[in-house]
């Protein structure tokens, strides 16, 4: 992977160097106690197997990443954090990085009921929705809800716009996109023909934007586009399903261009929930609206007297398919927390254990010694 859409930054003030990646004043003070230990500051670009590349004012540094891997998945460094670098050694080491401003996270395909933080520090979450295969309505939604929770502001992109010539189809499609995704906005673009990219661009030009969905959404080209570079692997897909091969395999932090940078994602085949309740009450804003007037406050939209929600589904000013798929996102979303709960708990009552030994043990030694 090469960096060369990265400014030189050798000959450039620290405070200037760091800014096309997002460095700004509150990062400067949050960094200030590391500065005072000879730290260098810089942002992980990529992490691959315990190491990190990060951006510093001198370029990029190979760090290791031993320092900064506690055992919990959702602290261990990750693209888009803000590092704290040793200034020389070999090898050098990551020996902190700065709280996280948001963080997109989404549950391990593990028993083990883990989160897995994929970006962080992102201003804006992209999602890329091919046209070239039938619409996904709760995948989207899916996808929303991660975003929403994550702190960021989500953009659903449908790519290869190309593909559907008809005004009015696309028009349809576009529609039903936004009926799905309230208070985002909705852009439709094509990197083969160009249409759109001028208006994304501008979006994403301030601040850090990731680029999310799943293989064959054309995200490689669409990240070409605004790189206005060959930069990423394109791979075809198969025209049986629209599937393609993860071209991205690791997650990467590039300079665009016209300002700001984008994190680009291997195809998520998965999209699991992790504590995203409040994200999926913003994708569904509309039902928590017509919830809010329900006889009970408790009600569940089942059967309850008086139940506003399904008064608008019966009406139909609400549709059963989003009702259906706010329900089961609920329930996985209740699933995980209550296993997540549990895990806590677990760990807790072992750490209780092992320091309850540990205790006994000291007082039988010191018992043996006054002996």
């Amino acid at each position: 992977m090469s960096f060369s859409s990265f400014p030189s930054t050798s000959q450039a003030p620290l405070p200037h160097a760091l800014t096309p990646l997002g460095w700004d004043d509150a990062w400067a003070a949050e960094f200030a106690p590391y500065a005072d230990q000879g730290l260098l500051p810089g942002r992980v670009v990529r992490v691959d197997r315990g190491q990190c590349d990060v951006m510093t004012a001198d370029g990029i540094v190979r760090a290791d990443t031993a320092f900064v891997t506690p055992h919990d998945p959702l602290r261990v460094i990750c693209t888009g954090d803000w590092a704290a670098v040793e200034a020389s050694g070999n090898p050098r080491y990551v020996k902190a990085y700065l709280p996280r401003r948001t963080a997109f996270v989404r549950s391990t395909s593990s028993q083990r009921s883990e989160g897995q933080i994929l970006a962080a520090n992102v201003d804006h979450a992209i999602i890329a929705v091919s046209l070239a295969v039938e619409l996904d309505l709760g995948r989207i939604e899916r996808f929303l809800a991660l975003a929403w929770e994550s702190g960021a502001q989500p953009l659903v992109v449908l790519t290869k716009a190309d593909l559907v010539p008809d005004p009015a189809v696309l028009g349809h499609l576009v529609q039903d996109v936004e009926t799905t995704a309230p208070g985002v906005q909705v852009l439709t673009v094509s990197s083969h023909t160009g249409e759109g990219t001028d208006v994304l661009a501008a979006v994403v030009g301030g601040g850090t934007s990731v680029l999310l969905g799943i293989s064959g959404a054309g995200k490689s080209t669409l990240a070409n586009a605004l790189l206005g570079a060959e930069v990423m692997e394109v791979q075809e897909t198969r025209e049986v399903d629209g599937k393609g091969r993860h071209t991205t395999t690791t997650r990467n932090l590039l300079a665009l261009p016209g300002g700001g940078v984008l994190i680009d994602t291997p195809g998520l085949r998965g999209v699991g929930l992790f504590d995203a309740e409040a994200g999926v009450g913003q994708v569904f804003s509309e039902i928590e609206e017509y919830a809010a007037r329900c006889r009970f406050h408790d009600c569940v939209h089942e059967a309850e007297p008086g139940c506003a929600v399904l008064e608008a589904v019966e009406s139909g000013a609400l549709a059963e398919r989003r009702l259906d798929s706010y329900r089961k996102l609920l329930r996985e979303n209740q699933r995980i927390v209550a296993k997540t709960d549990a895990r806590l708990r677990a760990e807790i009552r072992r750490d209780w254990r092992v320091k309850s030994a540990e205790g006994r043990a000291n007082y039988a030694a010191k018992r043996g010694g006054h002996a």
